[in-house]
C-alpha cells in the first residue's frame, strides 16, 4: 500500500463508502511494525507509505524459493501496486513465472507523466529495459527510444521532440559514455545517466563511461552507478510522477 492509495482507502471510510471495519481489516494485515518476518527477511511491505515506491526483491544472490516466497508476501499485502523483482537468474525466473503466470505480479498503476529511456545501442538494452519495466512499475509511463548512440548522431536528432516532451529522461551508454553529455545539450529535460559495462578493454567494465558522465560538461545530468537501470528507473519515474502531480 502506498501513501495515496492510504489516502483513497480514508477517504472512502470519510465518506461513507467504505466500512470502518473493513478498513480497519485492510490496514490490520499489515504489521504495525511495518514489515514482515519471513525468517530468511524481513519484508517491508509499507515502503510505499513512507516514499510512495513499493519494495522491490533484489534476485541476485537469493535462492529461487526465497524470490518466489518474497514475491508472494508482496503480492498479499495490501494496496494495488506491482511486487517487483530484479536481477532474476534464468531458473528464478522461470520459477516466477510458473508460480505468478502474468508479466506482473499484480496490476501496474496508472501512469502519471512520462518517462523516456534512450539508450546507445543493442548492447545497453538490458540496463535500459530494466530501468523502463522499474518506471512503469513505479507509477510512470515508460517509451523507448533505441539504438541512438553517438556513432551516428542523426539517429538521436529524429527523436527531439520526445526527448523535449518527457518529464525525466533516462540516458543509457557504455563505451566512452558520451550520450547523456549530448542529451544534455539539446534539451532541458532532468536527466539521469546510467553507464553500462559495454565497451572494450579500457572501458574498464563501465568505468571510463560512469567518469565520463561524472564529468559531462552538460549541466543538469544527474548519475547513477554502472548498470543500475533500477535506480535510474526509480529517480525517474519519481520526477514524472511529481511534475504530472503538478
Amino acid at each position: 500500500m502506498d501513501a495515496e492509495e492510504l489516502r483513497g482507502l480514508l477517504a472512502e471510510v470519510a465518506a461513507g463508502t467504505t466500512a470502518i471495519d473493513d478498513a480497519l481489516r485492510t490496514l490490520e494485515s499489515a504489521p504495525l511494525t511495518g514489515f514482515t518476518d519471513l525468517g530468511f527477511a524481513k519484508l517491508d511491505h509499507q515502503r510505499g507509505v513512507r516514499t510512495g515506491d513499493p519494495e522491490v526483491v533484489y534476485g541476485a544472490g537469493k535462492t529461487d524459493d526465497q524470490v518466489v516466497a518474497l514475491l508472494g508476501a508482496l503480492a498479499a499485502a495490501p494496496g494495488q501496486r506491482p511486487a517487483v523483482a530484479t536481477r532474476l537468474g534464468a531458473s528464478a525466473l522461470a520459477r516466477v513465472r510458473a508460480e505468478f503466470p502474468t508479466a506482473t505480479v499484480d496490476q501496474l498503476p496508472e501512469p502519471a507523466g512520462e518517462v523516456v529511456i534512450v539508450s546507445a545501442g543493442t548492447s545497453d538494452e538490458p540496463v535500459a529495459a530494466e530501468a523502463a519495466v522499474v518506471a512503469r512499475a513505479f507509477g510512470a509511463g515508460a517509451r523507448r527510444v533505441c539504438d541512438v548512440g553517438v556513432a551516428g548522431l542523426h539517429r538521436l536528432l529524429a527523436h527531439r521532440d520526445a526527448l523535449v516532451d518527457a518529464d525525466c529522461l533516462v540516458v543509457v551508454a557504455g563505451m566512452e559514455g558520451a550520450l547523456p553529455s549530448v542529451v544534455g545539450g539539446l534539451v532541458g529535460t532532468p536527466i539521469v545517466a546510467v553507464p553500462t559495462s559495454v565497451g572494450y578493454g579500457t572501458s574498464y567494465g563501465g568505468l571510463a563511461a560512469l567518469l565520463a558522465m561524472l564529468n559531462s560538461c552538460a549541466p543538469g545530468v544527474t548519475v547513477v552507478n554502472i548498470d543500475n537501470g533500477f535506480g535510474a528507473g526509480v529517480f525517474a519515474a519519481r520526477v514524472a510522477r511529481r511534475r504530472a502531480a503538478r
